[in-house]
């Protein structure tokens, strides 16, 4: 074999390697997305395609890692619980002021967590690195509400209920855990 053979061949090899590396890189990199986020990795994918929806995880992710979360005492844990309670209460009576008292809950305790107040989507995100069970239905708990402005379902409110319950439990639960 000639000399530039060999120098083809030898380049062929390297590209090989370098190819395979990179496909295992992206294949880490997205197994990670995956169990990190989980249904919320599906979901952004399906929204924005494969390599927007894993640009934007990444990049949720790396923001979320820049938080300074802090841990609940047990003490407003159960506070929060308390008015969860009273909340519940009120259903009864009027459907509509429960929901809305348990979604400010629900941002209550996530802003005292250390979860910025702001936009519903970028805190929606900023939620699911954390708590991916739980993200939809934080989302589907604010559709319930904005679903019934001007129009009274008290069906649509119940489920906006159980929505913001499930939250309440997962951020709590995982801020118990920890402390």
């Amino acid at each position: 074999m000639d000399t530039w053979e060999w120098v083809v061949l030898g380049v062929a090899i390297a590209l090989c390697v370098v190819l395979a590396l990179a496909f295992a890189r992206i294949r880490r990199r997205r197994s990670h997305l995956e169990q990190r986020f989980g249904r919320e990795y599906q979901r952004v994918i399906a929204d924005k395609g494969l390599a927007d929806g894993e640009s934007h995880l990444g990049q949720v992710e790396s923001e979320r890692d820049e938080l300074e979360l802090r841990e609940l005492p047990r003490t407003t844990r159960d506070r929060y619980l308390e008015e969860w309670r009273q909340a519940e209460t009120r259903f009864v009576s009027d459907p509509h002021d429960a929901a809305r008292a348990a979604e400010r809950i629900v941002a209550r305790v996530l802003e005292e967590r250390g979860y910025p107040d702001g936009d519903e989507t970028d805190l929606v995100s900023l939620v699911s690195v954390d708590h991916p069970e739980v993200a939809e239905r934080y989302r589907h708990g604010r559709a319930m509400l904005d679903a019934v402005d001007g129009a009274e379902s008290t069906e649509s409110l119940r489920k906006a209920m159980l929505d913001f319950r499930a939250v309440l439990d997962d951020v709590l639960q995982r801020s118990g855990a920890a402390a």
